[in-house]
């Protein structure tokens, strides 16, 4: 079996040879900080983001199969973006920077977090109209302008990555990226102007929401009728945090819920039933909502202080709840008896079935290279039937 079959296998409950090695990705100083010591060559950091090929070549050196984060995305983001620029610089280093989605965000050197949302452009109705509702409209050039990552690297849409899409003869599953319905307005809004919009102007937070939602049905749509074939689908959220979400699952469930709803279906009907989405924090009270609009895959389900793990979702939802995730990925800056006692906590997990370890975000700049191989021969020879 190839890594795609296997992982297949797993989420339908099939037999499978052996559990694929999964991974989430690694930060750039994480990279760097191997790189600096010798384990891999020095790379410029867009070589090594997630499915580019200089990942697949660490990641593969480690003993990983594959980034469950791999995935064809259209540009289901504001296209085109703002255009980055310096606001202000400190003595420190640190600096005031418009990013891609007109936000002012404060970027301190060597940070290893993302940086301080300080200013939001989107504040009312005129903000949205003119900066925008114009970035969110669908044309053909968010699918045909894209790259699809392939083992011999990026190939464009039009030039061979179509052929590549149609062919289930891969050796790695291949996601399609479904966007983000509440995430991403939450980065332009900010969590304050989030609430604040939900009682100052619901209608126009509605509006937001379902031009965003429209886009990406439209985008996705348009790219299952080339006759492209995916294994998975996969929204970005992050929605939550360590106690719980960051919008009460009865908003979600109203004013997002269809959206979902309706994205999986347009999936189901090109036989697409494995729909995954990422969400960090404690994600307890949302998943029945996303269960009941058609995402059965959680990632990367973090461990966290608050213990994340599926088995208790399995107990109260059945084997229609998927997931992707659950290793606390802290344990590969421990020692080895560490790394041997969080695979012996898997085991009950993967025998659920439907199920694939993955630590539970991207590998930190505290993990030993050594250990991160540790992990991955441990887990294969565990895991191999």
């Amino acid at each position: 079996m190839n890594h795609r079959q296997r992982t297949l296998a797993v989420l339908n409950y099939e037999r499978y040879d052996r559990l694929p090695i999964v991974h989430f990705g690694f930060w750039e100083q994480t990279l760097t900080r191997w790189a600096h010591q010798g384990h891999i060559s020095h790379a410029p950091p867009e070589t090594r983001k997630d499915g580019m090929p200089g990942e697949h070549a660490v990641a593969k050196k480690l003993g990983f199969d594959f980034n469950w984060n791999t995935r064809f995305s259209p540009k289901l983001r504001l296209y085109p973006p703002f255009a980055q620029d310096v606001l202000k610089e400190y003595p420190d280093g640190t600096r005031d920077v418009v990013d891609s989605e007109g936000v002012v965000v404060r970027e301190k050197p060597g940070a290893h977090c993302f940086p301080t949302r300080i200013k939001h452009l989107l504040q009312d109705r005129a903000s949205w109209e003119e900066h925008y509702q114009p970035r969110l409209q669908f044309s053909l050039e968010r699918i045909t302008h894209c790259d699809v990552l392939t083992p011999n690297g990026m190939v464009p849409f039009q030039q061979g990555g179509l052929q590549y899409l149609q062919s289930t003869d891969r050796e790695y599953p291949m996601g399609l990226y479904c966007g983000s319905l509440i995430g991403q307005i939450r980065n332009w809004l900010g969590v304050e102007g989030l609430s604040y919009f939900m009682v100052d102007d619901p209608g126009l937070l509605d509006e937001i929401i379902d031009t965003s939602a429209e886009l990406a049905y439209r985008c996705i749509e348009a790219v299952l009728r080339t006759g492209a074939r995916f294994d998975f689908g996969h929204y970005w959220e992050d929605i939550c945090f360590k106690n719980g979400p960051l919008v009460s699952p009865k908003f979600l469930a109203d004013k997002v819920g269809p959206h979902y709803r309706r994205i999986s279906r347009l999936l189901k009907r090109h036989d697409i039933h494995i729909v995954s989405l990422d969400c960090d924090g404690m994600i307890d009270s949302l998943v029945p909502v996303w269960l009941a609009n058609g995402v059965n895959t959680m990632f990367p389900i973090e461990v966290g202080t608050w213990h994340g793990s599926p088995a208790p979702w399995r107990e109260q939802y059945g084997r229609s709840l998927l997931g992707v995730g659950a290793m606390n990925k802290n344990v590969l800056a421990q020692d080895r008896a560490a790394i041997d006692a969080e695979i012996e906590r898997l085991k009950p997990l993967v025998a659920m079935g439907g199920y694939l370890p993955c630590p539970d975000h991207r590998i930190t700049p505290e993990a030993s290279w050594e250990k991160v191989q540790y992990y991955c021969d441990k887990m294969r020879a565990t895991f191999c039937r």
